[in-house]
């Protein structure tokens, strides 16, 4: 895959948020399937001086097997001091205990939750809208937050309307982060 791309965003973030405890850093990490992308999220974030360190999990466990991966990663991350809040819709409502380094991974499961599961948002608009407010509150609350995303459109222009629409939904979360 390609090589994944670090963006910082204005200081602030995206949007001009204040945070009550000054401005908060915002960096988007972009690349394709199997790029690095997590990792290079990741040692961000271990190499912020700012603690504690969450990790907002995205992607919602189908089955046994999908429970033992989210197991498994959580255990590794469990020896880095991250604290795992889990959150497949809605990002918006999550409340972090005390401000610090956020690592929100990733943009590709939470937009397919949003759209897709039946607790998300529904609609491309609708799904968008609940994506950015989530970034923003997140914003809000902590010193440092590091978003993985997804290169999307890299693979090829014929597209089932479904899978399009998600891809579009991606396409416009990461242009709305990267301003």
């Amino acid at each position: 895959g390609a090589v994944p791309g670090r963006y910082h965003l204005r200081e602030h973030g995206h949007r001009g948020v204040h945070a009550p405890g000054g401005l908060s850093m915002f960096t988007l990490v972009i690349g394709g399937a199997a790029s690095g992308k997590s990792e290079c999220a990741e040692s961000l974030v271990l190499a912020s001086p700012r603690h504690p360190r969450y990790y907002i999990a995205t992607m919602e466990p189908f089955g046994a097997e999908g429970r033992s991966r989210v197991e498994k990663h959580r255990n590794m991350r469990a020896d880095k001091q991250f604290e795992t809040i889990e959150c497949y819709t809605s990002l918006a409502s999550v409340r972090l205990p005390r401000r610090g380094a956020v690592l929100l991974e990733c943009l590709g499961n939470l937009s397919a939750n949003e759209l897709y599961s039946p607790a998300g948002a529904g609609s491309r608009p609708e799904a968008f809208a609940a994506i950015v407010d989530g970034v923003d509150a997140l914003l809000g609350q902590c010193d440092e937050l590091v978003v993985v995303g997804n290169e999307v459109f890299a693979g090829g222009n014929q597209y089932a309307e479904g899978t399009e629409d998600y891809l579009r939904l991606m396409a416009d979360v990461n242009r709305a982060l990267a301003k």
